[in-house]
């Protein structure tokens, strides 16, 4: 009887936490083959999620619980749980449920067939139409930029081999890009289409910083095109600049009482090539944030404690 190992992160997901339960546990009740265990990792919540996973966990030991000392974020938190996983493979269910956990079937047929990696991939949204133009511009924009072929629509929602699980924790990464590193690994894979609902209770816990951070992280650990593109470009400005200085020189030596700059070209010039600067100053700042993100080495999460691990 294989072992499937189920990851749960929440925070502050009082409303959901025991839905989410209830149709893994419907799932696994239908899968007489198979047995799991389901992960729960807590980011610090301040409702009630805590409690009441550790009320599901005394009554049921597949549930097992992970409290963070603190709230260690969106991305090192997941991925701390996926490597304590013990199962045959693992799969990742969103607290929210717009992953639907019925799609679990669906993943272990795909890998029954012999695929260590299978993944879900957004074919529509109930999100707003805004939010959904903007996640397939970036999704784009990174596939062009990355050097590895991205997914795209791809949120880590799936399932992996425990060959997938023992390769991450080779790799080590303080802050990992977990849906880029799938694609880095290689493997074949199956993908399986779905449509995300909406969220049903709750409200989401991203944000504008969170977002963001999760867009520059993959295309900082995936690509130095940005950087090439920086250095590229300052070479042209350069040069440009080097021919304009040149043309007016000339000019006002054949020139040298009719000919006056002007205040317009000067300070054209300093707005646009001091925010040509500018940017890629932070673009350079976001790799040498990255950098020093991974020299620190410190752990993805600190552990308060652990419930149902023995």
């Amino acid at each position: 009887m294989s072992l499937i190992s189920v990851i749960t992160a929440c925070y502050n997901e009082e409303e959901n936490v025991e839905e989410v339960y209830k149709q893994v546990k419907s799932i696994f009740d239908g899968l007489k083959k198979y047995s799991y265990e389901h992960i729960f990792i807590d980011n610090s919540s301040k409702d009630k999620t805590v409690q009441i996973l550790k009320d599901i966990a005394k009554k049921d030991k597949n549930v097992k619980i992970i409290v963070n000392a603190r709230n260690f974020g969106h991305i090192r938190s997941p991925n701390y749980a996926f490597l304590q996983a013990k199962g045959d493979a693992v799969t990742i269910v969103a607290a929210d449920l717009q992953d639907p956990p019925a799609m679990i079937a669906d993943f272990l047929k795909k890998w029954e067939e012999g695929y260590k990696i299978v993944v879900a991939i957004k074919r529509n949204s109930e999100e707003s139409g805004l939010m959904l133009a903007l996640r397939r511009f970036y999704y784009n924009l990174a596939k062009k930029l990355s050097e590895v072929e991205l997914l795209q629509n791809f949120n880590g929602f799936g399932l992996y081999d425990k060959k997938i699980v023992e390769i991450l924790r080779e790799i080590d990464d303080p802050y990992p890009y977990f849906r880029g590193l799938i694609c880095d690994i290689g493997f074949e894979r199956a993908e399986i289409l779905y449509d995300q609902p909406k969220r049903a209770k709750g409200t989401t816990k991203n944000n504008f910083y969170t977002l963001y951070d999760m867009a520059m992280l993959g295309i900082t650990n995936h690509s130095k095109i940005p950087l090439r593109l920086a250095t590229l470009i300052g070479f042209l400005l350069s040069f440009l600049n080097i021919v304009i200085a040149f043309f007016y020189f000339f000019y006002k030596l054949l020139f040298w009482y009719e000919f006056q700059v002007g205040i317009a070209p000067l300070v054209i010039g300093l707005f646009f090539f001091s925010s040509v600067q500018l940017f890629f100053i932070g673009i350079v700042g976001e790799y040498l944030g990255s950098i020093y993100t991974r020299i620190q080495r410190r752990p993805l999460v600190i552990e308060k404690e652990r419930i149902n691990f023995d």
